[in-house]
């Protein structure tokens, strides 16, 4: 059992990447493995050898709320290992904490040798998941300070400190650096252990963070899966309203979305200082609050975990803009697009600290207060925060651009992002040709957005906040706008709207998945919504999983590009909640039975992207090299499938 490929931990914002036997080997790239806690990684190794060699894995680590598996030193059939070694590890907040059980296989006392050697980079999550481009931290250094039970790891920039305490029971019997270079220790313990008994060893990272509180101690690694598993039930086990007719498929699917939700949550402050925990995007890159994916996730969730919406809502609200800050994006009334609490942003090495780079965020705040009032009926919200509502809308007209330019628009931010929809890689919103539209860029799903936060806005103005000019005035915007996007947007040969409007007006005429967000949205007539959700379905853009973001055949079609040819499930939700507005059930039930088979081909848990191969080509989903999982809004899918089964 070569494979390195084991599990992935992840608890109120702090994850781990394992090994099959357990280790962290502090590799980076497509999936870095480590101890990660606030954008940092906190343990870049952990090796152990047992007898003076690697283990023997007879069961590769897994499991959900802890990880566990089963070693032995190296053995032959005539000559059986002495002992085995039951090793589980769990999660607490800022802590990774594990317990190594050691089984004496013989009827004589036995001396077992096991060394940890650790280390802890502390390398920033952007270093790890750059494209080979390189930071410059003068001043950084990285020790490491034994102790009579461990070791401390710190690192230190300027005023940045961060550290990394590993504490042991029984205390190692030594603990000295190994080779010349770097901070690496070795952890050394001599156990007896009993004939036919049992010894432990347990070991505690804890992670602090610069700029964070100390974490809470956890006891044990059972402790802690005890702990997760209660809070994990806490949220999951209200059961879901399915419909006699759904497939079972889809309950294991929901099920293990829900579960994942709950493991993604990470906390926030909101709008008046209390703590709340909202979806994180995802792991291993953005398990931090993200304005677009924490809205969508909650929509998605909003009629089965509401409180996901209120949290999300409160957030969103403590940190939305009130200046003008062009280095990250800030203007009075926008809504964030991510938060991180990285060196590299707090060093503005990248842009991202509090960066605001979203054209869609502020519009979908909108429709989530709408949402959340109508769905549960609570208006207490929508009070709340009719303040910010009502800066997020004067941004859409100011900033935003619907005054100057008709539509919302963004221009590529040199520093940041280059598109600022959810199709947010470069080049992604292109002209067929695969040209990138230049700006200032009018994306069409965001047109959607707007249209839909101004009637929904207007809807809350007219029965919540009493001011029935204010909704007139927002009525009529909408009204327009819907006008002139029939006007602008739609390309009669294709019979199919654009991709977006360039800086210069012209269409760009890729055939992209956006279209199908305009069914959620509403801003389109029934007629063009029939037709255009009828032509997503067809086979260059529905591959038998789940719809491209790119129809193939065209020249900027690649079916392992981020956004110009893969298939996202979360896309994909939007797109069937469309099909079940305008009353398309023949699409979207083949939509439903694509990705719930997709689902099916990946345990049930959805991973963020899919590469755009057809099932023609495979006779499995094809992954997508790159893809988070879990991700937030594509563990919310499933739930998005149901609202949408409910409705046919």
């Amino acid at each position: 059992m070569n494979d390195t490929a084991g599990p992935t931990l992840v608890r109120s914002g702090t994850f781990a990447v394992l090994g099959v036997d357990g280790s962290i080997t502090g590799r980076g790239g497509t999936t870095p493995d480590g101890f990660f806690h606030r954008d940092a990684r906190h343990l870049s190794r952990m090796s152990l050898t047992v007898g003076g060699t690697a283990p023997t894995v007879l069961v590769p680590s897994s499991g959900e709320y802890s990880a566990r598996c089963v070693l032995t030193p190296p053995g032959t059939r005539d000559e059986p290992a002495d002992y085995t070694v039951f090793r589980e590890q769990a999660l607490g907040e800022g802590v990774l904490t594990e317990q190594l059980r050691l089984v004496n296989n013989r009827p004589s006392p036995v001396t077992a040798v096991l060394v940890f050697t650790l280390d802890a980079d502390f390398a920033d999550q952007f270093e790890l998941r750059s494209d080979k481009r390189h930071y410059v931290k003068d001043g950084a250094r990285r020790s490491a300070e034994a102790g009579p039970d461990g070791v401390t790891f710190s690192y230190r920039r300027g005023p940045w400190h961060s550290r990394t305490a590993v504490r042991a029971t029984p205390a190692p019997a030594s603990v000295r650096p190994v080779g010349d270079d770097g901070t690496a220790q070795r952890l050394e313990w001599r156990l007896d252990v009993p004939a036919h008994g049992s010894a432990t060893l347990t070991l505690t990272a804890t992670a602090y963070a610069h700029g964070a509180p100390a974490p809470a101690a956890v006891a044990s690694p059972q402790k802690a899966h005890a702990e997760l598993a209660e809070d994990t039930e806490a949220f999951t086990g209200a059961p879901l309203p399915l419909p006699a007719e759904a497939p079972a498929s889809l309950a294991a699917a929901c099920a293990r979305g829900l579960s994942d939700l709950a493991a993604l949550r990470v906390p926030v402050t909101g709008l008046d200082g209390e703590s709340v925990r909202v979806p994180g995007a995802g792991v291993p890159w953005f398990l931090t609050l993200f304005g677009r994916d924490s809205l969508l996730t909650s929509l998605f969730a909003l009629p089965y975990r509401p409180e996901l919406a209120a949290a999300t809502l409160s957030a969103l609200a403590a940190t939305q803009g009130t200046g003008h800050h062009a280095e990250r994006g800030e203007q009075p009334g926008r809504i964030v697009h991510e938060i991180r609490h990285s060196e590299l942003a707090t060093f503005h090495q990248v842009p991202y600290g509090r960066y605001y780079g979203s054209i869609d965020a502020t519009p979908l705040f909108l429709v989530l207060l709408e949402r959340y009032t109508q769905v549960t009926g609570d208006s207490s919200l929508a009070s709340r925060y009719e303040a910010q509502a009502r800066a997020a809308v004067e941004w859409m007209f100011r900033d935003g651009g619907l005054d100057e330019h008709g539509y919302l628009v963004y221009s590529p931010d040199p520093l940041g992002l280059v598109n600022q929809n959810w199709k947010d890689s470069a080049g992604a919103v292109c002209f067929a040709d695969g040209t990138q539209a230049e700006g200032p860029v009018a994306v069409a799903e965001a047109q959607g957005y707007a249209y839909d936060a101004l009637v929904r806005t207007a809807r809350l103005a007219r029965t919540r906040w009493s001011d029935p000019a204010y909704a007139e005035r927002l009525e009529r915007a909408a009204t327009a706008l819907r006008e002139r996007f029939t006007r602008d947007f739609w390309m009669p040969e294709a019979d199919f709207p654009a991709l977006a409007l360039d800086g210069r007006g012209r269409q760009a005429d890729a055939l992209a998945s956006d279209a199908g967000h305009l069914l959620w949205s509403g801003i389109l007539d029934p007629d063009r919504a029939a037709r255009v959700g009828r032509r997503l379905m067809e086979p260059d853009f529905f591959s038998g999983w789940a719809v491209r973001t790119l129809a193939a055949g065209q020249q900027a079609y690649h079916p392992l590009s981020y956004h110009r040819g893969s298939c996202w499930p979360h896309d994909n939700a939007v797109i069937l909640l469309g099909l079940a507005r305008y009353g398309l059930a023949e699409e979207a039930r083949a939509l439903i039975r694509g990705l719930l088979d997709t689902s099916a081909h990946h345990g049930h848990r959805l991973p963020e992207v899919l590469a755009g191969y057809g099932r023609t080509e495979h006779p499995r989903p094809v992954p997508y090299p790159h893809a988070c999982s879990p991700q937030a809004w594509a563990a919310a899918t499933p739930l998005a499938v149901l609202s949408a089964l409910r409705q046919l």
